[in-house]
C-alpha cells in the first residue's frame, strides 16, 4: 500500500490517475497536482476513488518539495512538461522520494533532447538509495522493454532495431497533435538521427520514409525517420546493435500544414516582439491548436507501436516483430482519452507499481531496459495494453 503523487493534469495524466485509483491493493492513496488545480479538479470528478489534488508549480523546486512533505508519496509520477524533470528530480531529491517520468530533459530555449542531463544524477539518486525511472511511456518505455525482452529470451545478440510508431487514427480537425503541440512540433522538427555501426547518422528532418505493411488490418502506411530518446539508451545498454532506427507515421495534411506554420515562422521557439511585448510563436500556435485531451470523444481507429528486431539465436539468424494494438474508442470509454495518452499513460503506472511492489528495485538513475522486462511484461496484458510477438 503505497501513496503517489501524479504531477501533470493534461491527457496522460487524466489517464495515470485513473489507472492508478484501477489498482487500490498497491497505490492507496493518490494525488494528483498541477498548475492548474481546476484541471485536477475535473479529473478527480471522473473517478470513483476519492482522489486529493492541489496546485503546483513545478518549475519551483521549493515549492515542490512542500507538496512532497506534505503528501509523502512514495513515488512521483511525473507527466507535467519535459523541461521540468530535473526540477522535479531536486525536490525528489531534497525529500527522499522515488521519481518516475516519461520524457527526458529538454531545455526550454533549444530543440534538442538526451539524457545526459538525467543520467548526471545517477551519483545523487544512489547516494539517497532512491531510483529516478526514466522513460516510463510507451515510447520510450514500452518499446525499451520490448528490446530487453527479445533480448532475454529469444536473441543471443541483437543486430538491428527498428521501432515503428503509426498512429492510424482519425480525430477529423483540420490539424491538432495528439499530445501536447509544442513538444510534439519541437520534436518533429528537428533533425533525424539513427545508429549504425556504432556512430550517429543525422538526416534533414523528415527527409527519410519508406512504406511499412501494419498488422491487424491496419495496412501499409508511409513511415518517416526521427530521432526519438530509447534510442540512446538502448544502444548503450545493448552494445550489440550495429543498427538502430525510429520511425513514426505522419499523414499527408499534417505534414502540410506543419511545413506552412514552419514556413511562416509560427513553430519558431525563440522569442520575436510583437505589439511592444516578447512571444514565443509556438507558445502562442499552441493556444490556437485544440488541446489534445479534447480529441478523445472525436479519435477513432487504431495505434500500432512495435519492434521490428533482427539478430541472431544459437547462431542462427532471427527476425522477430512484437508490438501492440490500442484502439481510440475503446480507450475514450475507459479513462476518458485517446490511445496516445492511454498508451503513454499506463506505462507510468505499470513503472510506478514495479517500484513500490519491489518488482523492480535500485539506487540511481535508470532506463527501462535495464531491469528485468518479465513483470513489465505480465502486468501491459493485464492492465490494458496486451502485446502480440511474432517470428518472421
Amino acid at each position: 500500500m503505497s501513496k503517489v503523487l501524479i504531477v501533470g493534469a493534461g491527457g496522460v495524466g487524466q489517464v495515470v490517475a485513473h489507472k492508478c485509483a484501477q489498482v487500490p491493493e498497491v497505490f492507496s492513496e493518490i494525488m494528483l497536482a498541477s498548475r492548474t488545480k481546476e484541471k485536477c479538479d475535473r479529473i478527480a470528478a471522473q473517478i470513483a476513488r476519492p482522489i486529493a489534488t492541489a496546485r503546483v508549480d513545478a518549475d519551483r523546486v521549493p515549492e515542490m518539495a512542500a507538496l512532497i512533505r506534505e503528501f509523502q508519496p512514495q513515488v512521483v509520477i511525473n507527466v507535467a512538461l519535459p523541461y521540468q524533470d530535473l526540477a522535479i528530480m531536486d525536490a525528489c531529491l531534497e525529500t527522499g522520494v522515488h521519481y518516475l517520468d516519461t520524457a527526458n530533459y529538454e531545455p526550454p530555449d533549444e530543440a534538442r533532447f538526451c539524457y545526459a542531463w538525467q543520467w548526471a544524477y545517477q551519483e545523487r539518486f544512489r547516494e539517497r538509495g532512491l531510483m529516478a525511472l526514466l522513460g516510463s511511456g510507451f515510447d520510450p518505455g514500452v518499446t525499451n522493454v520490448f528490446t530487453a525482452y527479445a533480448a532475454k529470451h529469444h536473441f543471443d545478440e541483437i543486430h538491428e532495431l527498428e521501432i515503428i510508431d503509426c498512429n492510424a487514427g482519425d480525430h477529423g480537425q483540420p490539424f491538432a497533435t495528439n499530445f501536447n503541440p509544442e513538444i510534439n512540433i519541437r520534436e518533429i522538427t528537428q533533425r533525424g538521427k539513427f545508429w549504425e555501426n556504432g556512430q550517429w547518422v543525422e538526416t534533414d528532418p523528415l527527409s527519410v520514409s519508406q512504406v511499412y505493411d501494419f498488422p491487424e488490418g491496419i495496412g501499409p502506411r508511409k513511415i518517416y525517420l526521427l530521432f526519438h530518446e530509447e534510442l540512446e539508451s538502448l544502444v548503450k545498454h545493448f552494445p550489440t546493435i550495429r543498427k538502430a532506427r525510429f520511425w513514426m507515421t505522419f499523414s499527408d495534411n499534417y505534414l502540410k500544414h506543419l511545413e506552412v506554420l514552419q514556413n511562416v515562422g509560427m513553430t519558431r521557439i525563440d522569442p520575436v516582439v510583437f505589439e511592444g511585448r516578447e512571444i514565443v510563436p509556438i507558445k502562442f500556435l499552441k493556444a490556437l491548436l485544440p488541446d489534445p485531451g479534447s480529441l478523445g470523444p472525436l479519435t477513432k481507429g487504431r495505434t500500432c507501436i512495435g519492434n521490428l528486431i533482427s539478430g541472431v539465436k544459437d547462431g542462427k539468424p532471427r527476425r522477430y516483430y512484437v508490438y501492440n494494438i490500442c484502439d481510440h474508442e475503446a480507450c475514450y470509454r475507459e479513462v476518458g482519452s485517446q490511445a496516445i495518452s492511454y498508451t503513454t499513460g499506463v506505462p507510468a503506472m505499470i513503472g510506478a507499481l514495479m517500484i513500490v511492489t519491489g518488482a523492480w528495485k535500485g539506487a540511481g538513475v535508470f532506463n527501462m531496459e535495464q531491469f528485468d522486462p518479465d513483470p513489465f511484461m505480465e502486468r501491459l496484458n493485464r492492465h490494458g495494453l496486451p502485446w502480440t510477438e511474432t517470428f518472421l
